[in-house]
């Protein structure tokens, strides 16, 4: 699936199951909530934190999903297109970035 294809997924399921969309500044603290259950799970699965028995029903790919969706919500209430926001900062990144990862001795 696009990005922008996903993002008219969302705003038509918002529409229809969701009434409406959360304001901005309510979805932005959703998007916390929801990146703070991806560092969870990546806290307990990849570094030294151990799981609860509470956590091992976690699954980062949901949780990833998750941030996904409110991030599309975000973008959409707030009148962006994802694909061409994505694109100019791969650009950004791209000129700016263009030599500096490979003259990074720590990288090597």
């Amino acid at each position: 699936m696009e990005i922008t294809e996903a993002q008219k997924s969302v705003d038509t399921w918002i529409k229809k199951f969701g009434i409406r969309y959360f304001n901005e500044l309510t979805n932005t603290a959703i998007l916390m909530e929801e990146v703070g259950e991806v560092a969870r799970i990546m806290a307990r699965k990849y570094g030294e934190q151990s799981f609860k028995e509470t956590d091992k029903t976690e699954n980062l790919e949901d949780e990833l999903a998750d941030v996904l969706f409110v991030l599309i919500c975000i973008a959409n209430q707030t009148g962006i297109n994802l694909d061409e926001a994505l694109k100019k900062n791969l650009d950004k990144k791209t000129n700016r970035d263009s030599t500096r990862h490979l003259n990074n001795d720590k990288l090597k």
